[in-house]
């Protein structure tokens, strides 16, 4: 995955980085390990709303508020997807670690606010040890995401869930 996702941003003249860490699992443990903050650090969660594989793209630090989601987008479901579900739309990803690309899976992404308070996002390139870097904007141009407010902020206690 990585290849087919720096070739689809060289094409488009895009500038990135790639960074190359020890396996990680967890989105809070990938930001440790490559040394990027938690808020930059952008998590794909996949969901259904009302029926669609839908990518949410939301800042590692918080978690998807399904309730807010369906009010921002007036949907009568949005849930998350189970593993398999969705594990088949992606060949060349591990599981958990798909990029936020959806443009490249025929899927909508939905972004949550508040990672554009930051001028760079990172986040999983296909494995649970690569990450890809590059500005917000680059991103949003690339991948023309609905911006909305789904996210909320996780308690430093809390365990990882979606």
């Amino acid at each position: 995955m990585l290849k087919r996702l720096t070739q689809y941003l060289d094409s488009h003249n895009t500038r990135y980085v790639v960074v190359i860490h020890s396996p990680a699992f967890t989105a809070q443990e990938i930001a440790a390990r490559a040394h990027v903050p938690g808020r930059e650090l952008a998590k794909t969660v996949m969901s259904k709303v009302d029926g669609t594989m839908t990518m949410l793209v939301l800042p590692a630090s918080s978690m998807v508020n399904f309730t807010a989601l369906r009010q921002e987008i007036s949907a009568g479901r949005a849930e998350l997807a189970t593993e398999a579900e969705f594990k088949g739309l992606f060949p060349e990803c591990e599981v958990g670690a798909m990029p936020p690309f959806g443009n490249l899976f025929g899927m909508p992404v939905l972004v949550d606010r508040t990672l554009l308070e930051d001028e760079e996002i990172a986040f999983n390139a296909g494995t649970h040890k690569e990450l890809v870097r590059l500005s917000y904007a680059d991103f949003a141009r690339l991948v023309e995401p609905r911006v909305l407010s789904f996210g909320i902020k996780k308690r430093v206690h809390e365990e990882e869930v979606r």
